[in-house]
């Protein structure tokens, strides 16, 4: 099986566009969205991310097993974050503890 050839051209392109994306990302964290923040800026490190996989890692030009294993690969992330969230939303938080500035002044009388 012969290596794919990738031109130069495409490299500098791929390399543009992830400086372009690493700004953005600089200048949504000056911009306050509220909620959106982080949705934002997790969008687009997610577009950051799949450039690199594509291009740098090949995974463009690669065999179809290994596209499903990559694509397995992030299905198992989104399960093992989705139980995590799913954990972290149903978790019963206990109340602050009240009387620490009170525990300390009973035994100063």
């Amino acid at each position: 099986m012969s290596p794919h050839i990738i031109p130069k051209r495409t490299y500098f392109l791929i390399f543009a566009a992830l400086i372009g994306l690493t700004a953005l990302t600089t200048y949504a964290a000056t911009v306050d969205l509220g909620r959106l923040n982080t949705v934002i800026a997790l969008l687009i490190a997610a577009c950051k991310g799949s450039l690199v996989a594509l291009f740098f890692m090949h995974l463009r030009w690669s065999g179809r097993l290994t596209q499903i294993v990559a694509v397995a690969a992030l299905f198992w992330l989104a399960i093992l974050l989705a139980l995590t969230l799913s954990d972290y939303r149903t978790r019963r938080w206990t109340p602050a503890a009240e009387g620490w500035a009170t525990s300390s002044n009973q035994f100063n009388r």
